[in-house]
């Protein structure tokens, strides 16, 4: 049986911060691809593919998709994508919000429809940002991801 992702009896309609990682299927390194720069300092370059360029279109027109919603930080990673995702639904119709779940799939979606393929794994992965230190500890993280890849979790050649 597949364990649930979400947290049990949590309204992810709910006003805050989301930090939230979208894998590929079977991991496949399709989004991006990162090599090491050529400068002084050799900083890692991100490459977006075609069918990363397509996610990141619809990353960053999510708050024209759903008011309310914005995409704080993300970085695509050449087989999943991390997200900061801010809901601030104060002074909505509650019933008429969507759901975390909602907002992810909409992205899942429309690069489908665009590319005429499904990319990305059923489900996600989420963590609820409980306060500032936890905010920017995690901005960090999306902000060096590239240059840790070849130490990520989620690192296949």
């Amino acid at each position: 049986m597949r364990k649930p992702n979400r947290l049990a009896n949590y309204d992810y309609k709910t006003s805050g911060a989301y930090f939230v990682t979208i894998c590929t299927k079977e991991r496949a390194n399709i989004l991006s691809r990162i090599y090491v720069g050529k400068a002084a300092l050799c900083l890692p370059i991100l490459e977006l593919s075609n069918i990363g360029r397509i996610t990141e279109k619809y990353i960053n027109n999510i708050n024209v998709v759903y008011d309310g919603v914005t995409v704080d930080k993300y970085v695509i990673m050449p087989n999943h994508i991390h997200l900061i995702i801010i809901i601030d639904n104060y002074g909505r119709q509650r019933a008429a919000f969507p759901t975390l779940s909602d907002i992810v799939r909409s992205i899942k979606i429309l690069v489908r429809k665009e590319t005429g393929k499904s990319f990305f794994q059923t489900s996600f992965y989420d963590h609820i940002i409980r306060n500032e230190q936890d905010y920017l500890k995690i901005w960090q993280y999306i902000d060096t991801n590239p240059a840790k890849w070849s130490e990520d979790r989620f690192y296949i050649e």
